[in-house]
């Protein structure tokens, strides 16, 4: 069965890594939901995020693949309960006459922002887990999405626990 899975890579700070990891995948015919990749405390490493879809032997393979890569200093599974996930996203909607009311105040139920306003439309930005904004998503749909970008995940070991 098909699952999705989130794994979290420590890598080494250099040009070439980021090409590498996707190369990886997609010689192997696997591909990635989404990829985050941001810098971390050290500005020697980076740390990826990388949501994959398969099963345990389709994951297995791909664990073994990255750890092959000299850059790659670390990877572990994120599972939803020992880690937090989050994703950011942008939405432009339609919000002109008494739409716009409505929208800001779906907007506050879920925490989200308004980030820019225009004459005929609102770009709104919420952060928080996959499921949660594809509600908001679908609630702002009635009223015409005109742009929308999502961030791709990023997890982080909930506790003491730290990635090296």
């Amino acid at each position: 069965m098909e699952e999705k899975y989130v794994l979290s890579v420590l890598v080494e700070n250099h040009a070439g890594v980021l090409s590498r990891v996707s190369g990886l995948f997609s010689r192997r015919g696997y591909n990635i939901d989404s990829l985050n990749v941001c810098a971390t405390a050290d500005e020697n490493r980076s740390r990826m995020t990388i949501v994959v879809r398969g099963d345990e032997y389709t994951l297995e393979q791909i664990e073994k693949q990255l750890s092959k890569l000299v850059e790659v200093i670390s990877i572990e599974h994120c599972s939803k309960s020992e880690t937090t996930q989050r994703e950011m996203v942008l939405i432009k909607v339609k919000a002109d006459g008494s739409a716009r009311a409505v929208i800001i105040e779906t907007c506050n139920i879920f925490r989200a922002h308004i980030v820019d306003v225009a004459e005929n439309s609102l770009i709104v930005e919420a952060t928080g887990s996959e499921d949660k904004l594809s509600s908001l998503i679908r609630l702002l749909e009635p009223y015409g999405i005109l742009e929308l970008l999502r961030s791709g995940l990023v997890a982080m070991d909930r506790g003491a626990k730290i990635m090296e």
